[in-house]
């Protein structure tokens, strides 16, 4: 058996390292083994050492620059690194060089997805699922594309082909959830990420378990960050023009009520489980999110206050509460 061969086999049930070291030998014997190179920093890069991965994936490129396999493996490094515009570049080049294979169209899609570029996204996954159209990874890339574009009914359908082709893929069952999660059937995602965890622990564990409190948080930083600025310029305008006043209190009373309902909409068919999963996260997460927990609750209940009794000290202090709210959500993502 071949170095790549064993690096293959060994990736494929999870060693990582081993195959990692079985590229490495076969490297010792021939350096410039441009095949041998892609694998190394495909496992890097899988490992999370990005760096890394790029560098091998540059010496790959610069021993078989006619293949399109290893511009497609720079492409992926380039993207976890940040740089999309030379990760374009690079899957570009291995759709010049490999127009008939679905593997550079797929690359490229994924690109110009994180560049909000969705319609040539679109037009590649597309056409990577018109040359396989039983891929299981070409469908997902397009129901990514569309889900990120913001049309989840065609996304629903890519993923649903997907698991029609194969039911027990793990990535299109995360795409349901996802999607019923978003439009807010709340029992119908959670069932499906129970079963996920169950089958797939390692990848699907607490924090796919806790999106309804995580999620919740997420939808009140984007909403009180819009409205409570709402809020302070029609107080503003009370100045000059006095009925704002009562548009502002109005305003905060609208905040402070749907905030209420969507927390009862969220939380209430979720059941205890999502709370019971926050105690299994880091504990720099959970501090997090009990803050960003108490910020919200906080800045609800000023809400009402200012609604009853307007002062500029309630409006700083709900002010506060969202700022407190904000910085939490970026410590919870770090």
């Amino acid at each position: 058996m071949s170095a790549a061969a064993r690096a293959r086999a060994l990736a494929g049930v999870g060693r990582l390292e081993q195959a990692e070291t079985a590229v490495r030998e076969g490297l010792a014997e021939t350096p410039a083994d441009a095949e041998l190179l892609g694998l190394l920093a495909g496992l890097r890069r899988l490992q999370g050492h990005y760096a890394d991965a790029l560098e091998f994936a540059d010496a790959a490129v610069a021993a078989a620059p006619g293949q399109s396999v290893v511009h497609i493996e720079r492409a992926e490094c380039l993207l976890l690194l940040g740089r999309s515009g030379d990760a374009r570049e690079a899957a570009g080049e291995a759709v010049r060089l490999a127009p008939g294979r679905p593997e550079p169209h797929r690359a490229l899609a994924r690109c110009l997805v994180l560049r909000r570029e969705f319609d040539g996204a679109r037009d590649a996954a597309t056409r990577a699922v018109t040359l396989a159209p039983h891929s299981v990874p070409d469908l997902m890339t397009l129901a990514e594309v569309e889900r990120n574009a913001g049309r989840r009914d065609a996304a629903r359908a890519a993923a649903a082909r997907a698991l029609a082709e194969d039911p027990e893929d793990a990535e299109g069952r995360w795409m349901i959830a996802v999607l019923d999660a978003e439009k807010l059937r709340v029992r119908e995602a959670m069932r499906g990420l129970r079963q996920l965890a169950a089958d797939h622990p390692d990848r699907y564990g607490a924090p796919a378990l806790s999106w309804p409190v995580r999620g919740l948080l997420a939808g009140l930083r984007r909403g009180l960050s819009a409205g409570v600025p709402v809020v302070v310029a029609l107080t503003l305008g009370g100045r000059w023009w006095a009925p704002a006043l009562l548009l502002a209190r109005g305003a905060a009373v609208v905040m402070a009520l749907v905030t209420v309902g969507l927390a009862i909409r969220v939380l209430t068919p979720a059941g205890r489980l999502p709370w019971l999963c926050l105690s299994l996260l880091p504990a720099r997460t959970r501090r997090a999110i009990g803050a960003g927990l108490v910020a919200a609750s906080g800045a609800v209940h000023l809400l009402l206050w200012y609604a009853v009794s307007p002062h500029w000290l309630t409006l700083a202090l709900v002010a506060t509460a969202v700022a407190v709210l904000l910085t939490a959500g970026a410590v919870e993502r770090t």
